[in-house]
């Protein structure tokens, strides 16, 4: 009876200390004028709940309290905006007031000098180095050729193979760039590289708390290990003086390149490319190899496209521009994949002074979650928004209307767009013109906080013309 009695005594101490702790929490960030909602724990607040509910975690909240609420999550305090107005506004109206706010993880780990933390003068530097480097005439002169010898190479032995898709886009999408960046001497790099690279990418969205065996954790000493391997790819190139016509190469030339950056803001650049195009040039192919698996007719069509122009080759010849601005509706199954996917669910900017949104009083340095994966939903812009329909793409007024943003808004939309639309558009070509398959094992795939297959998305693959 007394160890009874104790029990039941811990456990309403332990109720008690929770109301009183989440009590406290909620007093804490009780000021005039914000929006309402809820701030969860103390230190955690609701990550965790943001983490393993997402949409319907941000569905419940607004049904809530309305489209604009605040809350807790990724270590800060923070409005989320699910008002397609208001996020208009916010994209297009950066500096004043508003700037990146990306949590504290994601800046640790990409570096002060990534693009999506910088501002001002530093953000059009540095976002005019990388447009140098994926311009389009860059793409047409020198890119798409080196993308076409890689894509070549990395499907080359898939026939009679059970594969994990997820597994081969994630290698395809980094070794494609690490090619991009360090030419020849990416073969070298690669396996340590990879290896190091996927630490860093999952140690991005998580808590910055750094004790061993996090993923936090993981995602520096990642970030310190690549940071090294740039370092000593730079300091071997300029003993060398050879000229290398790669990113690298012409982000380290005083003469092609205008924009001077110093090791530090270079090694920062590469990262930010790598990272960038990795996550959705990787999970884009992916699921659009599973949709065109479930869309038989649309897979009759995007393969009717690539075999077109492959009658207008030699088997040897490799896609040039022209090729590529043929494939119109390979572009509308890439768009349609980002849309009904959702890739990116949304971005992270930041107050700089106390400011009225929405009739709201936000805080200076409160973080604004501009969550725009509802929109890729609404029914008014995507009749029938649940279904793949590459062909709602062909429409090209759908790329200009006030509430596309799935490669962003305003100034920080995403510069290698085009270049990322070229990786996946020659993948591809090569895997639909030389390749049929299934799928085997059912495998599980989750929406949030990333698009993934835990356990991987395995496919069948064999020769189409056999």
């Amino acid at each position: 009876m007394a160890i009874f009695t104790v029990i039941i005594g811990v456990v309403l101490g332990l109720c008690l200390l929770s109301t009183f702790l989440l009590r406290w929490n909620e007093m804490k960030y009780k000021k005039k004028g914000l929006p309402p909602g809820t701030m969860g724990w103390p230190l955690f607040g609701e990550t965790t709940d943001f983490l393993k509910q997402g949409p319907s975690f941000m569905k419940n909240q607004r049904a809530r309290y309305g489209s604009v609420f605040k809350s807790h999550i990724l270590g800060c305090p923070t409005i989320v905006s699910m008002d397609p107005e208001l996020n208009r506004f916010i994209l297009m109206n950066e500096g004043k007031g508003i700037l990146p706010g990306y949590p504290q993880s994601m800046l640790d780990i990409l570096g002060k000098s990534n693009i999506a933390a910088v501002h001002g003068s530093a953000h059009k530097n540095m976002r005019g180095a990388l447009l140098s480097l994926v311009s389009p005439s860059v793409i047409r002169d020198q890119i798409l050729s080196k993308i076409d010898e890689f894509m070549r190479s990395h499907l080359l032995n898939w026939n009679n193979q059970i594969i994990d898709i997820q597994e081969k886009t994630k290698e395809m999408a980094l070794l494609s760039s690490l090619r991009q960046i360090s030419g020849t001497e990416s073969s070298l790099l690669s396996k340590e590289f990879m290896r190091e690279f996927f630490n860093l990418v999952v140690g991005t969205l998580s808590l910055p708390i750094n004790l061993p065996n996090t993923n936090y954790h993981r995602g520096l000493q990642a970030r310190k290990n690549i940071v090294r391997m740039l370092e000593e790819l730079i300091d071997e190139r300029r003993r060398s003086q050879e000229t290398h016509k790669d990113m690298l190469g012409l982000l380290m030339s005083g003469v092609e390149n205008r924009y001077k950056l110093s090791d530090e803001e270079m090694i920062d650049q590469i990262i930010t490319i790598l990272y960038s195009g990795y996550e959705t040039v990787s999970t884009t192919s992916m699921m659009a190899v599973k949709y065109l698996h479930d869309h038989p007719r649309v897979l009759e069509e995007l393969r009717k496209e690539h075999l077109g122009i492959r009658e207008r080759k030699m088997a040897e010849d490799p896609l040039d521009w022209n090729d590529y601005k043929s494939m119109k509706f390979t572009r509308a199954v890439i768009f349609e994949t980002s849309r009904l996917a959702t890739i990116v669910n949304g971005v992270l900017r930041k107050t700089t002074k106390e400011m009225e949104l929405n009739g709201f009083v936000i805080p200076e340095g409160w973080r604004i979650y501009v969550y725009t994966r509802e929109i890729n939903y609404d029914p008014c812009l995507y009749p029938d928004p649940y279904t793949f329909n590459p062909w709602r793409w062909l429409d090209r007024s759908l790329e200009t209307q006030n509430y596309f943003f799935l490669f962003g808004g305003g100034t920080r939309q995403c510069p290698g767009k085009e270049l990322g639309i070229a990786e996946i558009s020659t993948f591809l070509h090569y895997f639909v013109t030389k390749y049929r398959w299934e799928e085997v094992g059912g495998d599980k795939l989750m929406k949030f906080p990333r698009v993934e297959a835990p356990n991987g998305l395995h496919i069948r693959v064999s020769d189409m013309h056999k």
